[in-house]
């Protein structure tokens, strides 16, 4: 296949100069080697029929990185299966992490749109930092413009609608072969797309959780803000286990007072009266090792605080406090929030043996899906930064 040199440079990139001792990843040295082959999307599925994360676009964006060479010049190829040595580290270390994003065609021009796309490579160099994989220093920048330019090859592959989107995991995995317990030597970055449909097909359908689980997700000092591997599998079992009984996902809670933290592998938001009277919209803080930065959780309190109609407050709610709220009248309602759903809004949760029930969907939780919906799909405008025309 014909390999081509993408030979414009993004306006908003600056030609600059590095020590010679250090490559970097660079959108200018980005090449494209593209598919002839026109089966896949012509065997896509409609629209409605598409699956979360099942059917895969075109081409695929990689980077190499090793600790001589540094970061080699990105590719955007075929989609196709890697080929890694049995002994990577990734396999047998976790030594992976991913992250999670969204392109959208604007629903009044088409135009191809990013949401905060910048938060995402901020968290993809925490996320690396933390697993300590080297080649954090590269400029989120160059990584995003190589990414748009996926998306721009990939174009036909966007969904047009509201709800619907293509759904972009960006990955980097440790392609060390050494079964030693190291740093890697050697990582490959790589971008897969997949167009994605509403994760509600029919409206909202509020969520019924089980606190009562033996197993926790995260702890003070642990991986659970960062976006890594090792966070999840250890979760399915629990799910599991969760939906045997007739409840959707996990409220996730830690400690002796039963501390809320995250809901399945969601933010969480609870919404109520203080018992001074006050509205107050409450979700975990971050900064202990146990919470997830996620980029819909800091535009929801974005968002709202910019309301200026009640009390936000990033603190640690308890499951006492919860369960006597909603006792007493003052738990007004209560929701998930991630990039997959936005926001997902909880029914129910059980507690020591007892459902508590939710009003659900409440005003504020529809509220918070139309404006940053609206944002996403470009219906309007919101603040400075926030949806990335391609």
């Amino acid at each position: 296949m014909p390999v081509m040199t993408l030979c414009r440079l993004p306006k908003v990139l600056k030609r600059r100069v590095f020590p010679p001792y250090r490559r970097v990843i660079s959108s200018a040295a980005l090449t494209l080697e593209l598919t002839h082959n026109t089966e896949n999307f012509a065997n896509k599925p409609k629209n409605e029929d598409l699956q979360f994360g099942v059917t895969l676009s075109d081409h695929m964006l990689t980077i190499e990185w090793d600790k001589v060479k540094k970061w080699s010049a990105p590719k955007i190829v075929p989609t196709q299966d890697l080929k890694i040595s049995p002994a990577a580290s990734a396999l047998h270390y976790g030594l992976q992490a991913f992250e999670g994003m969204k392109a959208y065609k604007a629903i009044p021009d088409k135009s191809l749109r990013l949401f905060r796309p910048d938060m995402n490579m901020a968290r993809l160099q925490s996320s690396m930092d933390r697993l300590e994989m080297h080649g954090t220093d590269f400029d989120p920048n160059e990584l995003q413009e190589c990414i748009k330019e996926l998306v721009r090859i990939d174009e036909k592959w966007v969904p047009y609608g509201e709800g619907y989107s293509l759904y972009l995991r960006p990955t980097i995995i440790a392609t060390h072969p050494f079964l030693g317990l190291a740093a890697p030597d050697s990582m490959l970055l790589y971008v897969i797309t997949s167009p994605v449909g509403p994760y509600y097909r029919s409206g909202f359908n509020p969520v019924r959780l089980t606190a009562d689980t033996e197993f926790i997700r995260a702890w003070p000092g642990g991986t659970g803000n960062v976006k890594i591997g090792g966070n999840y599998g250890p979760t399915m079992k629990a799910a599991a286990e969760a939906n045997a009984n007739g409840y959707n996902q996990i409220l996730w809670l830690f400690g002796d007072n039963d501390v809320i933290t995250e809901v399945g592998a969601m933010n969480v938001f609870f919404f109520l009266e203080n018992k001074s009277g006050q509205k107050e919209l409450v979700t975990p803080p971050l900064g202990n090792g146990d919470i997830l930065p996620g980029v819909t959780r800091d535009s929801i309190l974005e968002l709202t605080r910019s309301w200026g109609e009640f009390d936000v407050n990033e603190r640690y709610p308890t499951m006492p406090e919860i369960r006597d709220a909603a006792n007493e009248g003052r738990l007004i309602e209560a929701f998930g929030a991630g990039t997959a759903a936005v926001v997902s809004p909880i029914s129910c949760i059980r507690y020591q043996g007892f459902d508590i029930n939710v009003h659900a969907t409440g005003d504020l939780t529809q509220r918070v899906w139309d404006n940053i919906t609206a944002i996403q799909y470009g219906k309007i405008d919101g603040p400075e930064g926030w949806s990335v025309e391609i």
